[in-house]
């Protein structure tokens, strides 16, 4: 590993403090000077780079990714690499691949539950530790922070069963927690809107927590409710910050449904008024003002229960289609109705497909798919979710763009894509995927303007690494890791679309993790230099 000299660049530090045109020195797989003569720091003849006009950065910190599932079979992914992400929290909204249960039918849950997400898995581990060697052995592109998720502790201990756990049960779950933060896992993750999530109370998430207060773990929860009733979810995570003193993250903190457009304003008071009370509360937020998730999330949480075989069997039953017919017409408020959010069919978009017979649906509208059959827009989704056994990924337009902008400037907001299903160089997925980072730096800074050029960094370095624990990352200082990101702040910005999500970021000119080129001059070079970072003082 050689040394490395970076002249002239604003080094934007990640702390939040204005840019300092200065040089940087980096020794190894470490900082070794900022400013001074940092020359003198590197061996004679050391490599290098010109950073005039361009901002030097801590590597950027995504704090919400689903690339667990897919890093170990598509490790050399370019999405979060090429907006100069260098490290990534996986493991969120409840879903991670493991640990898998012994019970042959609790497996297929978890894998059921996962295809979708992450369809090539070769599923060849069984602990959370297999898991993470794994992926590990994989190589991947960027550094991964995992979580590990309620769903899959759930299913190991009591399958997808709408009750709560007995006893015996809990302390399944409760040992399988604290089996994955004892070899690594940052803290634990739930998805209060999926199956088997839902299914939790707010005393089975206390008794799970006491785990994560044993190891000031992190609790991070996709809520139960992102609508109507958003600041009732946000009362659920605080109350369990709250009771067990750990750290709470509101998973993509938005508000929902287009009749709900301008009103995120009060849940940011009550997490302002949380944190004005000692409650270590903070967010994850992308910069879109549409979500994606699984199709099958536009049914009622009953149509689900008994995993993917039992979902499809119902869809195949005219009178349960009727039902969930008059579910969504009736919008009880009582579930998220993601068609009744989203204002109609012509509002959500079919991203991928696993059945290779019904990749037409890619890429285009519910409604479209409908018109141009003559058919139901609700038929037309059921029946695909049929032919792809519920693996279905979609993009929702049912947010305010108002919101979006103020989910972004809180001052606890960090950033995180959300990414999921990144199986390929040309899978169909969310922009974000892609643009999330360089979006924040583009749109956010320059055209939106909401928040300075220093503080959008912190957002995706500092307070990413410090919300998480990472000691080492998130900072330029002497003695940090060497994970390093060039752009220019000029032209840094987004270009992939709903229409065209594989196109990459532009402006983004270096990018180096543990001292090393994972991108130069706007190229990867580097693809393997990802390592599973897990949390201090663990086996592994």
């Amino acid at each position: 590993m050689a040394d490395l000299l970076i002249r002239g660049g604003t080094v934007v530090d990640g702390s939040g403090a204005p840019g300092v045109q200065s040089d940087v020195a980096i020794r190894d797989d470490r900082i070794a000077a900022i400013g001074g003569d940092a020359s003198a720091s590197v061996a004679a003849g050391a490599e290098t780079i010109d950073a005039g006009g361009l901002v030097v950065a801590p590597g950027f910190i995504d704090l919400h990714s689903h690339a667990d599932h897919t890093l170990p079979t598509f490790p050399r992914a370019t999405n979060s690499i090429s907006q100069g992400v260098t490290t990534e929290v996986v493991g969120l909204c409840g879903f991670t691949v493991a640990p898998v249960a012994a019970n042959p039918s609790r497996a297929e849950h978890l894998r059921e539950l996962a295809h979708g997400f992450g369809p090539y898995l070769e599923w060849n581990w069984h602990t959370y530790d297999d898991y993470l060697n794994q992926l590990q052995a994989a190589g991947p592109a960027v550094n991964v922070a995992p979580l590990v998720g309620h769903h899959a502790l759930r299913i190991l201990a009591m399958g997808l069963d709408d009750r709560p756990p007995t006893p015996g049960e809990l302390a399944v779950m409760r040992g399988a927690l604290a089996d994955a933060l004892n070899h690594g896992a940052w803290g634990m993750s739930t998805g209060l809107v999926y199956v088997p999530g839902a299914f939790a109370t707010l005393d089975e998430l206390l008794a799970l927590g006491q785990e994560l207060a044993r190891v000031d773990g992190l609790y991070v929860s996709h809520l139960r409710d992102e609508a109507d009733r958003l600041v009732d979810a946000i009362e659920e995570a605080l109350t369990i910050g709250s009771r067990l003193g750990i750290r709470t993250q509101i998973s993509h903190l938005k508000i929902t449904a287009r009749r709900n457009a301008g009103r995120i304003g009060p849940a940011i008071a009550r997490l302002e008024d949380a944190r004005q009370h000692g409650v270590r509360a903070h967010a994850d937020v992308y910069p879109y003002a549409a979500g994606s998730t699984y199709l099958h999330q536009v049914l009622p949480p009953w149509a689900k229960v008994g995993g993917l075989g039992a979902m499809v069997d119902r869809l195949r039953a005219q009178e349960q289609r009727q039902r969930i017919r008059h579910a969504i017409e009736q919008d009880d408020g009582g579930w998220a109705n993601h068609v009744a959010a989203a204002g109609g069919w012509q509002n959500i978009l079919i991203t991928s497909v696993q059945n290779p017979g019904r990749r037409d649906a890619e890429g285009r509208r519910v409604a479209e798919l409908a018109s141009a059959t003559g058919g139901d827009p609700l038929d037309v989704a059921l029946d695909l979710l049929i032919d792809d056994r519920g693996a279905t990924t979609m993009v929702v337009f049912h947010m305010d763009e108002v919101d979006v902008r103020a989910a972004l400037s809180w001052r606890w907001s960090a950033i995180g894509s959300d990414q999921l299903g990144v199986t390929g160089p040309a899978a169909r997925v969310h922009p974000r995927a892609y643009g999330t980072f360089a979006r924040v730096l583009g749109w956010g800074v320059r055209e939106a303007r909401l928040f300075p050029l220093e503080t959008a960094v912190h957002r995706m370095t500092g307070l990413s690494a410090a919300i998480l624990g990472l000691r080492d990352r998130g900072r330029l200082a002497p003695g940090a890791v060497a994970d390093v990101v060039l752009f220019d702040p000029n032209t840094v910005a987004d270009t992939a679309t709903y229409a065209e999500p594989t196109l990459p970021a532009r402006g983004i000119e270096h990018v180096l993790i543990g001292g090393e080129f994972a991108v130069d001059r706007g190229r990867p070079v580097r693809l393997d230099l990802g390592q599973v970072l897990r949390r201090p003082g663990t086996v592994g």
